[in-house]
């Protein structure tokens, strides 16, 4: 779902005034790739403009207001602090995007298009059709079959992807085994990239009549021969795992266009490889609307990834909740008001702890022991 043009119009406004006579600026960001995306778009304009700024990416973002003159911003699901917040239905990215030209400042559109991509968006229509144009003016884009992934490399694509969940997810030696058995070799034709996508597909919505729909994002890319890295969704996929994974990297690669594409596919495949295993492990319970998963193994940075692919390769239910010892995530097919739910289970759970999110993801920390089936029981009755 979308918002008219005039939304995104708006909103970029009122930061594009806020941010052109701001002396200093506080970014907090979500730990999501559209938020990170949205945070690269407007401090690169920033600087431009010769004004200084600070940049944190946080799972629970809290945006506390400046003193003085100093301007906060809040970036994504959550951020609704600070002196200014970038929220809403529409990708971050784009606002930002919109702002920064409203700033008279240069757009670097691929960067933002990977934020709207990170939020399951399609490049090719409303404003983000409007990047797009623009980013083939600047540099090659070429629609292609295949798999939306961040490097040359198939079967370190097939494996290290968050887009998608298979049996060879997590696996690089199971995906080389895979595209060995389909004659696919490192240097794929379009014919090649076909058949891979194909299969995929295939083996990816064996168990969830959900995942046909889910496993659209893990096709048919935009690639980007000439930019960082091989497909501009990808990049988004890059940007997601970097942000909860390792934010500090994430920000850097988000502001700069040299150097870290090495410190961030690495950030990429260790988050993979700890969300595909605690997917596969984690134990799961089945209630009236809600599908409950518990791990042990997911590092609370992975927590949403780990949600959002069991919501859509997993889960038989529209929401799924994922627990932890050290914090949960919920993600969910339509708004249900998760952001609320999960404030609303951390009190009435009795749970130490803080939480963030809007009606479709939530992520909450947890500083004290917590004891499960108390908290699933307080989420389900906030719902």
């Amino acid at each position: 779902m979308s918002t008219a043009p005039a939304a995104v119009e708006d909103a970029a406004g009122e930061i594009a005034a806020a941010l052109r006579d701001a002396p200093f600026v506080r970014v907090v960001a979500a730990a999501d790739g559209d938020a990170l995306a949205a945070s690269g778009v407007l401090v690169r304009a920033l600087r431009q403009l010769g004004t200084p700024f600070q940049v944190r990416v946080e799972a629970v973002p809290d945006p506390i207001p400046g003193e003085g003159d100093d301007l906060v911003l809040g970036i994504g699901a959550g951020a609704t602090g600070g002196d200014r917040s970038l929220t809403g239905a529409d990708p971050a990215s784009l606002v930002a995007a919109a702002a920064v030209r409203e700033l008279g400042a240069d757009v670097d559109p691929v960067l933002a298009l990977a934020g709207v991509a990170a939020a399951d968006r399609p490049l090719d229509a409303g404003d983000a059709a409007t990047l797009l144009e623009t980013a083939r003016t600047e540099t090659a884009v070429d629609r292609r079959p295949g798999l939306a992934i961040p490097t040359t490399d198939v079967s370190e694509g097939l494996a290290h992807s968050t887009l998608v969940h298979a049996p060879v997810s997590g696996d690089g030696e199971a995906a080389r085994a895979a595209l060995d058995d389909l004659n696919v070799g490192p240097d794929p034709t379009d014919e090649d990239r076909r058949r891979v996508a194909s299969w995929l597909a295939i083996e990816a919505t064996a168990s969830s009549a959900r995942a046909a729909e889910a496993v659209e994002r893990v096709l048919r890319p935009h690639a980007t021969p000439d930019g960082r890295f091989a497909t501009i969704e990808g990049f988004g996929d890059v940007l997601d795992a970097v942000a909860r994974e390792r934010p500090g990297t994430g920000v850097a690669l988000a502001i700069r266009d040299g150097g870290l594409r090495a410190a961030a596919l690495d950030a990429w495949r260790a988050h993979a490889r700890g969300v595909h295993t605690a997917l596969r492990e984690a134990t799961t319970g089945r209630y009236d609307g809600v599908f409950v998963a518990r791990t042990e193994s997911a590092a609370p940075g992975r927590l949403g990834t780990v949600a959002r692919l069991c919501r859509d390769f997993q889960s038989p239910e529209p929401v799924v909740l994922l627990v932890s010892d050290e914090g949960a995530a919920a993600a969910s097919v339509d708004d249900a008001r998760l952001g609320d739910a999960m404030r609303e289970a951390i009190r009435s759970a009795d749970v130490e702890g803080r939480s963030a999110g809007n009606g479709t993801r939530a992520t909450a920390q947890f500083d004290t022991a917590v004891e499960v089936s108390r908290f699933v029981t307080a989420f389900r009755e906030a719902l």
